[in-house]
């Protein structure tokens, strides 16, 4: 695997501790700044917004920007971004620093899913794809807990300051190990915007939306269910989601080369056991062991739909695949607020702490029916059949000829 990845890499790490250690350390945020914890919960909220609103408009901004100086970019901005929450001598300002970290996010994976799909043969894509990815679920494993403690013995302010140095050594990496690529044919705004508003693109977005919203309304309530259902001490919880984290790098690392073999069957496998997986949840989150491999499955399974769902819109956007690769995950953070946010209502309702794996597997099969739709249209003579494979093997051949 080429090096540009491992620097690819580590900018997901550092976006995936600075996404996912906020939830750990709100108490400790509240307390210092003088607010409540379900106030402070604002901060996740501003940060899954920035991703929304960043996705599409940076990736828009940037359509004609060299990749390389792109990724570089966008890493300075997620690092402004985590010094300002650093200094924030407020709450105001500690939410404003959190909705510009937050700004990078989809492009940034967006256009690092390009770069690392182009730096490797056509029948390796999807596992360069997972390895970039796999940054963002070590920062799940080692990261998240690790800041967490961090912050809890020395202040929440020197996690984000730990977070800062990595997005500049990030910063570093991409700008020594990402090499210059050649334009895809149709780059620039329009050809991107043509491409984004592809029916297979949209499907495979929505896709994204529904299959991923089964597991945020699971994980949003981890914690709780654990803890009231399992019957695990709090001091556990740490444990449970690095198990979570655990699981979503094992998905991962099977994930990239199931996705180049068959992508449309992975992606079905994967909805599949998701649904199946969850529902269990409902009945295993009562017995303390089943309810750790059960986490870990639901870690496993559910990560293991996001690299055929990045390299579907991929394919499917042709020759201007970044807008597409970046709202893919505006289409996850969406699927992040929508599953926390139905979890919550069966919550809400009375149905228990294990109701939101119900929801969750209704989601997934929400997904799947979607994904299956899709892939039936594909079938049809009528509809246009493009492969990444085609657009990258012909972006390598005019390397030569057209520099960016």
């Amino acid at each position: 695997m080429p090096l540009a990845v491992l620097a690819l890499a580590i900018g997901a790490f550092g976006i995936g501790m600075t996404e996912f250690v906020m939830m750990g350390l709100l108490p400790d945020v509240a307390e210092d700044l003088g607010t409540s914890v379900p106030t402070a919960g604002h901060l996740v909220s501003a940060y899954a917004i920035g991703v929304v609103i960043g996705a599409p408009l940076l990736t828009a901004v940037g359509a004609r920007v060299p990749r390389r100086r792109m990724l570089v970019a966008l890493m300075a901005l997620f690092t402004v971004g985590n010094l300002a929450s650093v200094l924030a001598p407020g709450f105001g300002t500690l939410l404003a620093g959190r909705l510009l970290a937050g700004l990078p996010h989809g492009a940034f994976f967006g256009v690092g899913a390009v770069v690392a799909a182009r730096l490797v043969a056509p029948d390796r894509q999807a596992r360069a794809v997972a390895a970039m990815f796999l940054g963002l679920t070590v920062a799940n494993v080692v990261g998240v807990p690790a800041g967490t403690a961090l912050g809890q013995h020395f202040g929440w302010r020197a996690t984000f300051l730990v977070v800062t140095a990595v997005g500049v050594v990030a910063m570093a990496a991409l700008a020594a190990l990402v090499p210059r690529l050649p334009r895809e044919s149709g780059a620039g705004l329009g050809g991107e915007l043509r491409a984004l508003a592809d029916r297979q693109v949209l499907l495979g977005l929505l896709t994204a939306v529904f299959g991923f919203a089964g597991v945020f309304a699971v994980y949003s309530y981890l914690a709780s269910t654990v803890t009231e259902v399992t019957g695990l001490a709090e001091s556990s919880v740490t444990l449970v989601l690095a198990l979570f984290g655990i699981g979503m790098t094992l998905g991962a690392l099977v994930a990239g080369p199931l996705t180049d073999r068959a992508l449309r069957p992975t992606l079905y496998g994967s909805l599949t056991a998701l649904a199946l997986v969850l529902l269990a949840f409902h009945f295993t989150a009562h017995v303390r062991w089943a309810a750790l491999v059960t986490v870990v499955l639901i870690g496993a399974v559910g990560f293991m739909t996001t690299t055929p769902l990045q390299l579907l819109v991929m394919n499917k956007a042709r020759a201007a695949p970044t807008l597409a690769s970046a709202s893919n995950h505006s289409a996850f953070n969406l699927a992040n607020a929508g599953g926390a946010w139905l979890g919550g209502l069966a919550v809400s309702a009375g149905w228990g702490w294990t109701s939101p794996s119900l929801v969750g597997a209704g989601l997934a099969v929400l997904g799947l029916a979607v994904a299956v739709a899709a892939g039936r249209l594909d079938r049809d003579p009528a509809t246009p059949r493009p492969a990444s494979r085609v657009v990258f093997r012909g972006a390598l051949r005019t390397r030569d000829h057209q520099r960016v």
